[in-house]
């Protein structure tokens, strides 16, 4: 059986549906509400930097627009990825994977990082992380990897065979089980909608633990719990709190 170290609840992207998602002013509320891990999402700018972003473009959550991943750091650093959740966020940054970091040593917490590549940078993206995790998280709780990409998942192994990383699947395969096992990933992080008891029980058989996502009713979050759920990702961080089972 997998060991797994992280708390049942996780903050998705920081802060759940209180902060701009991604932002270190996420992650502040995240912590402010008593969450110790929050989940967040990685990928490269074009000169190689680091920074947290969820989707490919940038025009849902900052006021710049196009690929993320085509434009320098030093264009991305003047974005604003605070002002479109509310007025109360205007000129929070886009952050840095050592910016991150840093904060998570200052606030003691844990953190599941997300390798979200740019289109066609999955190994660049995958290694660079694996090797920021190690240097930038010395000392610290392990970081948690994960990515739907399988190639990104291989180059983080490559990079860091000892971090624990976890296969997202939104989508049910016949092979999951097959292929986190070849990829050495210590659990899967499914979509919750994919788990019923049997298949839970089933992959806990397997020797994988189960993160899932993105839940936001206590119901739901119980029963998932009960069937032997390791740790859930939510965005309702006011309504079930860090200790909630």
């Amino acid at each position: 059986m997998s060991h797994w170290h992280y708390p049942a609840m996780v903050a998705h992207r920081g802060g759940g549906y209180l902060a701009p998602e991604n932002t270190l002013a996420a992650i502040k509320v995240g912590a402010a509400q008593g969450y110790r891990m929050f989940e967040c999402d990685a990928k490269l700018s074009a000169d190689g930097e680091i920074f947290l972003l969820h989707d490919d473009t940038l025009e849902r959550t900052s006021d710049g627009w196009g690929m993320a991943g085509e434009q320098s750091w030093s264009a991305l650093a003047l974005l604003d990825a605070g002002r479109w959740f509310s007025a109360d966020f205007a000129g929070e940054p886009l952050p840095r994977l050592r910016d991150v970091a840093a904060l998570c040593r200052e606030l003691n917490l844990q953190i599941n990082i997300e390798i979200k590549p740019t289109p066609g940078c999955e190994l660049e993206t995958g290694a660079a992380v694996a090797r920021a995790a190690l240097r930038w998280w010395e000392g610290m709780d392990t970081p948690l990897l994960s990515s739907f990409s399988v190639e990104a998942l291989e180059a983080a192994r490559d990079v860091a065979p000892d971090l624990p990383r976890g296969l997202l699947l939104h989508a049910w395969r016949d092979d999951a089980l097959m292929l986190a096992r070849d990829l050495g990933c210590r659990a899967l992080h499914l979509n919750h909608e994919l788990l019923d008891q049997a298949r839970t029980e089933s992959i806990r058989g397997a020797g994988l633990c189960l993160l899932v996502y993105t839940v936001n009713q206590p119901e739901r979050a119980r029963q998932l719990l009960g069937w032997g759920v390791n740790s859930i990702c939510s965005d309702a961080i006011d309504l079930m709190g860090p200790d909630f089972r």
